[in-house]
């Protein structure tokens, strides 16, 4: 089950989709608020609520099966918390650049963002956001997808959907909140990510034996968009060998 990320939707995994449809039963959601799912009233697009969603699709439209959860960015984090919380309907994750063990360092700038999302013009915000999301290959045509995705979606889904992954209480993302969500993940779980001294410090984090924390470069923020067919492999190859 692939999981998209924050202003984000199911499209995103139009790369990984008939790959992954050539070995392995595929679901792709949107998330509430995103792509062709419901818009939800304010003050419904906490972390937890998410995970409500893809904990309620699974457990009612598949009945009795666990999957692979495929989470990137937000979807990342949404993975873990429900891996977490029904280790019965997830047999592993894998988070792409997932939000989760970032430094407070980081955290303080997405603080920054999170107050310029509430005060301000959220297109502005979140286009600064991702500017500095971008690797140096990224095709420009991604660039200007994700902002114009960004300009269609109601206000208070992009704005109250970034701050709690981060900040307040049950935050896991940053520091010791994440660490803590880390650690209560039973299942296998391979992390992407593009920091080495985020990968450092998470490793620890996994208790599985087959768990992996792997650093992934020359690519931006949307590595299963940048490296694709590398994403595709390694991904692939890792649910193989569980």
């Amino acid at each position: 089950m692939f999981l998209h990320g924050w202003t984000c939707d199911s499209h995103d995994w139009s790369w990984q989709l008939p790959f992954f449809e050539s070995r392995y039963r595929v679901v792709a959601v949107d998330l509430r608020g995103h792509g062709r799912s419901e818009v939800t009233p304010p003050g419904t697009y906490k972390p937890t609520d998410y995970v409500a969603d893809v904990e309620k699709l699974i457990a009612t439209k598949y009945h009795g099966e666990k999957f692979v959860l495929i989470g990137h960015s937000m979807g990342g984090q949404i993975a873990a918390r429900l891996a977490a919380k029904r280790p019965d309907l997830v047999s592993a994750v894998v988070s792409v650049d997932g939000a989760l063990g970032f430094s407070e360092a980081v955290g303080e700038f997405f603080a920054k963002t999170a107050h310029e999302l509430e005060s301000g013009d959220p297109n502005v915000a979140v286009a600064a956001l991702f500017e500095l999301a971008y690797g140096a290959s990224t095709d420009p045509a991604f660039r200007r997808w994700h902002a114009r995705r960004v300009q269609g979606m109601p206000q208070h889904v992009v704005r109250e959907s970034f701050a709690p992954l981060f900040f307040g209480p049950g935050q896991a993302g940053v520091g010791e909140g994440s660490a803590r969500l880390c650690r209560s993940v039973t299942v296998p779980v391979y992390h992407l990510c593009r920091d080495a001294e985020q990968a450092t410090r998470m490793r620890p984090w996994f208790s599985h034996r087959k768990s992996t924390v792997d650093v992934w470069d020359h690519t931006g923020h949307w590595v299963m968009q940048d490296r694709k067919d590398e994403v595709n492999v390694a991904v692939s190859k890792w649910i193989d060998q569980l």
